[in-house]
């Protein structure tokens, strides 16, 4: 399997207590939107019980000249070394690999059930779609708990005015807690809020990303609301 190794050339803030990292991306390495690599620091000055590599998802999409890796920021060795690099410092990637991806069929409609950090590969498989222009229906529901805490948000939904077969519904569950102004939606993703936006929920394929609980809570609602298991994929968040 390749190993890539790839220079560090910004990071910044994109959320609460959550970093961006930018990197050079190398002209052969290649992936699908929506899929991850097991990254692996290079000689860290220190490490722990968890190790020096963690698999995370590409949020750049293919199209996008840097590659983009997107965290929230853990008190762990590997968080601290990754928190402090400075550029032209290099991470070692492995082949991109995933299958939460973009089904082909463009007459199912694509449901995205994501929250918190998980909005990585579904940025990168909306940014590409539109870069595209695939004719999928694209809805993305994202829950956070504060606007504050929504990696990409302002880019998520400004790309609702470039794509008519694009819907973005961000739900925020803690505004108590907030500084900011939203008129969105409020409360957990429900089969009511799906049903808001979707007619008939056993037509599209779903996918469903982020922690454990949500991804369980997802399915369990589209389950008892007749939605096929071949038309549900997950990939779960946790650890990071």
């Amino acid at each position: 399997m390749p190993i890539y190794k790839v220079r560090l050339k910004f990071k910044r803030e994109i959320a609460a207590e959550t970093m961006a990292f930018y990197f050079e991306k190398p002209q052969e390495f290649a992936y699908k939107a929506g899929q991850s690599a097991d990254c692996t620091l290079i000689n860290p000055a220190e490490t722990d019980a968890e190790g020096d590599t963690r698999a995370l998802s590409l949020a750049s999409a293919p199209y996008e000249s840097d590659l983009m890796l997107a965290t929230r920021m853990r008190d762990t060795a590997f968080k601290r070394i990754l928190k402090t690099m400075e550029p032209g410092t290099e991470l070692a990637l492995d082949a991109p690999h995933g299958s939460f991806t973009l089904h082909n069929n463009v007459s199912i409609p694509a449901v995205f059930l994501t929250g918190g950090i998980g909005i990585t590969p579904v940025r990168s498989i909306v940014l590409q779609a539109m870069h595209d222009r695939v004719p999928h229906r694209i809805l993305v529901f994202y829950s956070n708990k504060r606007p504050e805490d929504a990696a990409f948000l302002g880019e998520l939904m400004k790309s609702r005015e470039t794509n008519p077969n694009y819907t973005f519904i961000g739900t925020m569950t803690q505004m108590k807690e907030s500084s900011r102004e939203w008129h969105g939606e409020t409360g957990f993703i429900s089969k009511a809020m799906l049903l808001k936006f979707i007619d008939d929920l056993t037509l599209p394929i779903y996918y469903i990303d982020g922690p454990p609980a949500m991804v369980n809570a997802m399915r369990e609602i589209l389950s008892a609301a007749g939605v096929d298991d071949d038309n549900i994929r997950t990939e779960e968040f946790s650890g990071y």
